[in-house]
């Protein structure tokens, strides 16, 4: 490329200022050094990217164009360089931890807020997975931790107690199963459901139970939390299954909540962590501590 980084922030802030001369000074560069980069990007580049007014500067339409993809690289190369800030300065004070939506959703937040109350200093990497992405993370050593609410075993892990949770049923007030204190899931199924996207465990795990009765989950509507579920259940556009711990204060008037009798509602969170690992990790076992202090 005839251009550089340089020349794309310098762009940016031009724009942004909408002035050439408050632009460099953001980049640290003289005003004519700033109008020069420009003039070689616009050169390399085959269009004009800015106006040049009385006033300032405006982007063109291919300045536009330009101003979005620019302010995406920059942001990812920014991201790059924050994910990589413990590997350059020291890879042990990192702990990658793979958990499930559910343990994401309800009590992961606030003890990993207790374990930077305790060491600032760390670095914890959290992702999202699937329970099965989890476990072969794991065991690859992709993830020095995982959290998971499954209940088999595994000869290459070890799982360690977390938090217990129970899946409950979240109802409008005026909804026909309002007046029960609880309910089977198969008794559900005759009503729609508000659910997370299909992917997400919790989704795919009641799907599976709804096959296994020889029935079907209605799916009126798809959301990304949990919290919008309760806001669309507490509007009657539907029912829903999500963990108790999961339900917004705020929702908590505007909603019936029933316990599911079926056995499978309470979910047993594990930390799970590979029995190859044989590196120290610190860290990585100072988190456990605060996840499972009883172990």
């Amino acid at each position: 490329m005839a251009y550089d980084l340089i020349d794309l922030k310098v762009f940016v802030a031009a724009t942004e200022e909408r002035n050439l001369s408050k632009g460099a000074q953001r980049c640290h560069l003289s005003t004519s050094s700033a109008s020069l980069r420009i003039k070689n990007l616009e050169s390399a580049l085959g269009a004009q990217m800015l106006t040049r007014r009385a006033r300032g500067v405006v982007p063109t339409a291919a300045g536009l164009v330009l101003l979005e993809y620019a302010r995406r690289c920059l942001a990812q190369l920014e991201q790059m360089r924050m994910d990589l800030a413990p590997y350059t300065h020291e890879m042990s004070r990192n702990v990658t931890v793979f958990a499930s939506n559910f343990a994401i959703a309800t009590h992961l937040p606030s003890d990993v807020a207790l374990f930077f109350g305790k060491y600032p200093d760390v670095r914890v990497t959290l992702e999202e997975r699937m329970p099965h992405e989890i476990l072969n993370a794991v065991i690859d050593g992709r993830a020095d931790l995982g959290i998971v609410a499954i209940e088999d075993e595994h000869p290459e892990i070890t799982f360690l107690p977390y938090k217990k949770d129970k899946l409950v049923l979240i109802i409008p007030h005026e909804h026909p199963l309002s007046q029960m204190k609880h309910v089977l899931f198969a008794d559900c199924l005759r009503h729609s459901f508000i659910c997370l996207q299909s992917g997400a465990a919790v989704h795919t795990f009641l799907v599976g139970h709804a096959q296994a009765l020889g029935l079907s989950m209605d799916v009126r509507v798809q959301v990304s939390s949990y919290g919008a579920i309760a806001k669309l259940v507490a509007s009657g556009a539907g029912i829903g299954i999500i963990p108790r711990t999961a339900i917004p204060p705020s929702e908590m008037d505007n909603l019936v909540i029933l316990d599911l009798l079926d056995p499978w509602a309470t979910r047993d969170l594990r930390v799970c962590v590979s029995n190859a690992s044989k590196a120290e990790n610190v860290h990585r076992d100072r988190l456990i501590s605060v996840l499972c202090p009883s172990t």
